[in-house]
Parts: C-alpha cells; sequence; structure tokens
C-alpha cells in the first residue's frame, strides 16, 4: 500500500516508527481509542443521514469491525499487563476538524464528514504498514498488516460513498484540498512515538 495509492501527499517521519517502538504500550493505547472513535464515526454518521440508505448499509458492518479492532487493541495490551488508561487529545484529528466545513451547506459538510473519514482512515493505514514492517515484535507486525489492509477498504468505501452521493468533480476536488490541509498539518506536528496520529 504506497502514499500514491492512499493519495496521501505527505509520508510519515521516518523517525516516527523509531520512536513509536520504544512507546509500543502507549501506541497501543492510544491505537485503541483511535478504534473506538471509528466505530462511534460512522455510528455518528448513520444516525445523521438515516435516510441515505446506501450509506447506513455499507457503514453499519464497518462499526463492527471497528469495534472488533478496538477489542483486538485492548487483548494487545492484556498481553503486556498494560491498563487501557485515559483517553488523550489528539490533535491531529482536532486540527483537521478545523478545516471542515460545519454549518451552512448541508451537502459540503455531508461531504467534508466522509472525506475526513477517509483521511484519517488513509493515514491510519500508513502508519500500520510502517508498523507492520519496522517494528521487531513479530506479532504486532502480522497485526498491524492485517489492520492495515482493513483500514485501506475502509478508506476505499468513504470515498466511493462520497462519489456516489455527490458529484464525483466536486469530491475531487475537495479531497484535493484536505489532503493538501493534511500534508500541512503533519508537515508541523511532532513526531510523538506515543500518539498513532
Amino acid at each position: 500500500m504506497s502514499l500514491t495509492t492512499l493519495g496521501l501527499e505527505l509520508p510519515t517521519d521516518p523517525r516516527w516508527v523509531n520512536i513509536a517502538e520504544m512507546q509500543i504500550g502507549e501506541i497501543l493505547i492510544d491505537h485503541a481509542y483511535c478504534e473506538q472513535k471509528a466505530a462511534s464515526s460512522c455510528i455518528s454518521l448513520i444516525v445523521y443521514y438515516p435516510e441515505k440508505t446506501r450509506l447506513v448499509e455499507v457503514l453499519t458492518p464497518i462499526v463492527a469491525e471497528e469495534w472488533g479492532h478496538f477489542q483486538r487493541v485492548i487483548k494487545e495490551l492484556r498481553k503486556r499487563n498494560i491498563p487501557l488508561g485515559h483517553q488523550r487529545k489528539d490533535e491531529y484529528v482536532n486540527r483537521l476538524r478545523e478545516v471542515l466545513y460545519k454549518k451552512g451547506d448541508f451537502n459540503r459538510a455531508f461531504l467534508d464528514k466522509l472525506l475526513f473519514c477517509a483521511l484519517i482512515e488513509a493515514r491510519s493505514c500508513e502508519r500500520f504498514k510502517l508498523l507492520s514492517k519496522h517494528i521487531s515484535d513479530e506479532s504486532l507486525r502480522k497485526f498491524y498488516h492485517e489492520l492495515m489492509v482493513s483500514e485501506a477498504g475502509h478508506y476505499r468505501t468513504f470515498i466511493e460513498l462520497a462519489e456516489e452521493y455527490m458529484p464525483h468533480e466536486q469530491v475531487r476536488q475537495r479531497w484535493k484540498e484536505l489532503l493538501a490541509a493534511e500534508a500541512e498539518i503533519i508537515n508541523t506536528l511532532e513526531a510523538r512515538g506515543d500518539r498513532m496520529h
């Protein structure tokens, strides 16, 4: 899964995976909450847009899948006798939210919600790939490879939903804008090994 395939403009700082491996417990805790938030985001979309039959149909199994991922991360924490702990502030996600349309144009806000989810899935996929290739723990390498494949599928699902409900040219243009904004955020964030993003 390449950066080009995911559409991302800027790769993760190579130092991130080395720092992350040294703090793998912290990464697993943050990852658990990322999976919980991914499930919650899908539930929110279903609740906000119940009239969009295809969206409900497609996202319902993803809710279950993301929650299954949460359970799998919890299992990895248990294996290492690490308690879940409290949720941490996610500066990456908070800064992404700042560039989204929130009020006014209903369709633009809807599109941004879908592309926001696609972007997070794409970045998660890229980071899972790094972990699956570079950390020394063999079981975690396999674990993150499996999740990388899953996140790539979710990324495509959100893009496909956007293109189903909105004009393709509008989707492409807004996706390009959000990719540029995401690259700027990644470029200015510290390479922290205790955060998945």
